[in-house]
Parts: structure tokens; C-alpha cells; sequence
């Protein structure tokens, strides 16, 4: 069966405000996480993706309230990534309304968590989100971790590879040189990655135009297309990249208007 595309929208939160910037950096504030949450699910996004940037760099665990109050307000899936940690938190995420856990930095410092957070509550339930910068002086993309901080020398391909074998069941693969620059999705990257990688993978980083969006499913591979800034300031509607997509012949799920 064909996998339908899906639409989602990011909430990168700070200070329980959604903030966003460029390569993580320069931020600056979009709104209010449950009111852009409730306003998406309205128009027809497909899942929600609520990252608290502020949670690893600062050594602490997610807001729970904040995701409380989001799930509150939208009935369609809620991945939640920064400061999960343990079992133990990725279980208090979930019960404040998540419906999958996406781990970052502690998935490539401790590969294991990966594996024990698959066993307690499925794969469907864990997301491995890869921050990816190309290399200067060599082929391929390296890992970045703590917000875009840290380089780990890994390499992001082999690292998704490894990140599905513990048992992720889905990949968020941002372009850490796109994000935020509405310079386009680095197709090369996410081919790269979905070719070696038997779940599905999400396009992060550099959505300008629904053109952008269609490149990323076909070219790319991505069955989950993220975006953040486009959607916040108003620069595209959910509903016209999923008309797009559809007049691409790529399968997704109803609009918002078609709804």
C-alpha cells in the first residue's frame, strides 16, 4: 500500500513560546504553542511536531504542561521531542498527550535508549530526529547535536541507519545549511538517507514553495514533509501544498478545504 504524504507543521518552543529562526539560531517569537497547534489541526495538517529547543541545552525535561495544554486542543498525532532522557520521561511525555517521542542528542550519546524506549511502548511511539550539516572538506553529512551546537563526526547516513536498526520507527532528518533559509529541502541528503533506511523519514529544513514540498516526496524520498516558518508567517497554506502535491500524483490526505 502507498504511504499518503503528510503535512506537518513544526512548533519549535522557547520560554513556552513558539520561536523560529535560521540554522537554529536568531529567534524569534511566532505565537503560542496550543493556539498554532489547534489552528493547524483546523487546516488540515496532518500531525503536529512540538520540539522544546530549549530543554537539552538547558540540562532540564520537556514543559509538560505546555504539550498538556497542546494536546488539549488537537485530535491528530503530536510527535514531542527535547529533554526526554530515560523511559521514565519518555512515559510522562506520553501521558501529557504525545503520541510519539522524538529523541535527538541522547539518542546519539546513549544508542541504547533508542532500543529500551522501542521495547516499553512500540517503534510507532519513537522518533529519531537527525541534525545534518554538510561536510567542508568531504563528502556526505555529519551529526550535530545540543541544538545545532555540537558536531559529533558522525556520519548522518550511517547514524540513521544504526537509529532505525535500535528501532526507531521514523526518522526527522533536518538540514541544519536549509533550516530556515527558504532555499529549498536538501533532496540529496534525504535520498541519501531513505534509501538506506526501511521507515519513514521526514523532511526538515528550507520549505519556500509548495514546489519545494513536491521535490522532497519524489526526489527525496520523504513520506513526512516539516515546515515551520512558511506556515507561521503565512506564506503558505497547508491546503495549497496539499493541492500540489496531489497535481504532482503524489497520494496525500484530504485538504482542509476539501474537508
Amino acid at each position: 500500500m502507498t504511504l499518503r504524504v503528510r503535512v506537518i507543521p513544526c512548533l519549535d518552543v522557547a520560554a513556552g513560546r513558539v520561536v523560529k529562526g535560521t540554522r537554529f539560531v536568531d529567534l524569534v517569537d511566532e505565537g503560542d504553542p496550543p493556539t498554532l497547534a489547534e489552528r493547524y489541526a483546523r487546516e488540515g495538517a496532518d500531525e503536529i511536531v512540538y520540539l522544546d529547543i530549549a530543554a537539552t541545552p538547558a540540562g532540564r525535561g520537556t514543559f509538560l504542561d505546555v504539550v498538556e495544554r497542546t494536546a488539549r486542543r488537537v485530535f491528530i498525532p503530536l510527535t514531542v521531542g527535547g529533554g526526554v532522557r530515560s523511559v521514565p520521561e519518555m512515559r510522562a511525555v506520553l501521558r501529557a498527550g504525545a503520541d510519539k517521542v522524538s529523541l535527538n542528542t541522547v539518542a546519539v550519546r546513549q544508542p541504547a535508549l533508542v532500543r529500551r524506549c522501542a521495547r516499553a511502548f512500540g517503534s510507532q511511539a519513537v522518533v529519531v530526529a537527525i541534525d545534518a550539516r554538510r561536510r567542508a572538506s568531504a563528502t556526505g553529512w555529519e551529526v550535530v547535536v545540543r541544538g545545532g551546537r555540537e558536531p559529533t563526526g558522525l556520519d548522518a547516513v550511517a547514524w540513521a541507519a544504526a537509529a532505525a536498526e535500535l528501532g526507531a520507527g521514523e526518522l526527522l532528518v533536518t538540514s541544519m545549511d536549509r533550516d530556515g533559509t527558504r532555499s529549498g529541502f536538501e533532496t540529496d541528503l534525504l535520498r541519501a538517507v531513505s534509501d538506506v533506511v526501511p521507515v519513514p523519514v521526514i523532511a526538515s529544513g528550507g520549505a519556500a514553495t509548495p514546489t519545494d514540498f513536491i521535490a522532497a516526496a519524489r526526489d527525496g524520498g520523504a513520506t513526512g514533509l516539516l515546515a515551520a516558518s512558511v506556515f507561521h508567517r503565512g506564506l503558505l497554506a497547508i491546503d495549497d501544498v496539499k493541492d500540489a502535491l496531489a497535481a504532482a500524483g503524489i497520494p496525500v490526505r484530504a485538504s482542509g478545504r476539501a474537508a
